[in-house]
């Protein structure tokens, strides 16, 4: 039960206000003010909200705090958000022992040694829709032609799923992402996917590849719905994330000319930069979620068995006591200590491909369109409030 101190409650999620860039302002008061602050979820409930970078990375270094929606008290940001956690989660929604021993068997896949053998590969793949998007005259949308299909098309290589059902799978994913779809759409566009992902890993049961699903399914521990959990859970991650951090990263550095004309400059700042970005823009807006499963202190306030936890990311990115001038991008500094991809053991898997992805495209994109440039007014680019992940809707460019 529920017992967080009913005053001085903050509405949660509050909305973004002046920068499209930064944190709403509301967080970033409360990180200032009260670091720790009781708020008022979607349906009444109430949780706290955990802005400082030190706080942050104490509750989700903390086995004390679960990540099992299935505990009383978990706070679940939607309707839809409570449907995807608690029926037939994935493993990110478990706790060790059960979540360590699912994301074993995935980890050799994304290790940074065999991410990198990748670079050639995606190297090809961003040159290709590169190629195509520049067959034509621009406008262009890039994020319908190189900043969504780039990431699709390499997570479907490493599961071996068709990239010609790129459309199925893209909008099931962008239902299940959205803030306000309800528990039914997300029950069925789960289900869809799930269905889809089973006959995938039945039909490689009978043609065996070298890609993830085979892999999972020749183990003979796992069952269908087992395998599909884990490939949806990829799958959906593996584009979305990638896709939005591409275009949000390529807008946000063609509003900064001086910092674009550094990284042109010197190409080998890329690394740093992908960090920075990671740090700077921190697209998963609805933090991340825990339940205290015992009484626990964090930041001097207690917090009670059985009370929800947010875990703000785009504000401890944004915490001055450990990065200077935070509010400022700066594709030189070094903004490793960044918790854009989580912390502790259910930190995402999937981060060396998404910097080694980030890294090529953006490196490339500037590189090869040197007059790269907004087809439109700022003012009309449409900013994605009401998902998960934080984009754009369309990004139009000329050359």
């Amino acid at each position: 039960m529920t017992t967080v101190e009913p005053t001085d409650t903050l509405t949660f999620p509050a909305d973004r206000a002046g920068c499209p860039f930064a944190p709403p302002p509301a967080y970033r008061q409360a990180q200032e003010q009260r670091p720790i602050t009781p708020i008022s979820l979607w349906d009444g409930s109430r949780a706290w909200l955990v802005t400082r970078h030190e706080d942050v990375r104490a509750v989700m270094g903390d086995r004390r705090f679960s990540s099992d929606a299935r505990h009383s008290g978990f706070p679940f940001l939607s309707d839809g958000r409570r449907e995807l956690a608690v029926q037939n989660p994935s493993f990110i929604r478990m706790d060790d022992p059960e979540h360590a021993r699912l994301r074993r068997m995935l980890t050799g896949d994304f290790i940074i040694k065999r991410v990198e053998a990748m670079r050639s590969e995606i190297q090809e793949i961003v040159d290709g829709f590169l190629d195509t998007m520049t067959a034509h005259h621009p406008p262009a949308d890039l994020v319908a032609e190189f900043a969504l299909p780039v990431p699709s098309l390499v997570i479907c290589m490493l599961l071996g799923v068709p990239y010609e059902d790129h459309d199925y799978f893209q909008q099931r994913s962008r239902i299940l992402l959205h803030n306000h779809t309800t528990a039914e759409q997300v029950h069925t566009a789960r289900d869809e996917l799930s269905s889809y992902l089973e006959q995938l890993a039945e039909r490689k049961e009978r043609e065996p590849d070298q890609r993830i699903i085979s892999r999972l399914v020749a183990r003979g521990d796992l069952s269908r719905a087992e395998v599909a959990s884990m490939s949806l859970l990829l799958l959906v991650a593996g584009h979305e994330t990638t896709a939005n951090m591409t275009a949000l990263s390529t807008l946000t550095l063609l509003r900064e000319p001086a910092q674009l004309a550094r990284l042109r400059e010197d190409p080998q700042l890329i690394k740093g930069a992908v960090e920075e970005l990671l740090r700077y823009l921190s697209i998963v807006q609805s933090g991340t979620t825990r339940v205290a499963i015992e009484t626990a202190q964090i930041g001097g306030t207690t917090i009670e068995a059985g009370e929800g936890v947010v875990c703000m990311l785009s504000t401890a990115n944004r915490d001055e006591a450990v990065f200077a001038a935070p509010e400022d991008l700066d594709v030189g500094r070094d903004a490793r200590r960044h918790v854009a991809f989580g912390f502790g053991v259910h930190q995402c898997l999937g981060q060396p491909l998404a910097r080694l992805e980030l890294q090529i495209a953006l490196e490339t994109l500037f590189r090869r369109l040197p007059g790269l440039r907004l087809a439109v007014p700022f003012e009309e680019v449409r900013f994605r409030h009401d998902n998960v992940v934080y984009g754009v809707e369309e990004l139009p460019v000329a050359w």
